[in-house]
């Protein structure tokens, strides 16, 4: 478990620089500016649960399953969360249709709601 958490802390982490680069020097031209400050907002939470997830790997040695949860609540949030704001970022300059976009990012909100949930349980019952 502690590996996995690792490896997709690292690879949220490389991609969030990633995205943030692009979007601060390539789609500063392409996009309006309040879609550029949706895209940050996509990278800024990423960013804050690849940290999540980084502080999760130091609990995954106790093999408590609300730290799995909140494993996979964290990812789940980083997938449902930010992706919908990259594509809604996107939108405009590319001609997406992205209705059913809405509905999804409050998902992602709550799983990182029910990421930090499980992290505060799992800390309560730690001994």
């Amino acid at each position: 478990m502690n590996k996995r958490i690792i490896l997709t802390a690292a690879f949220f982490g490389a991609l969030a620089v990633v995205l943030g680069a692009f979007g601060a020097h390539s789609l500063k031209t392409l996009i309006s500016p309040s879609a550029l400050e949706i895209w940050q907002k996509g990278v800024e939470y990423q960013f804050y649960h690849v940290f999540a997830l980084l502080y999760l790997s130091t609990f995954a040695r106790y093999k408590n399953k609300l730290i799995g949860f909140a494993f996979v609540f964290f990812t789940l949030g980083i997938v449902l969360f930010s992706g919908p704001l990259y594509v809604l970022a996107l939108k405009d300059a590319y001609h997406l249709s992205v209705s059913f976009i809405g509905p999804i990012t409050p998902v992602g909100g709550l799983c990182f709601i029910l990421g930090w949930i499980s992290l505060f349980l799992a800390a309560l019952k730690d001994k």
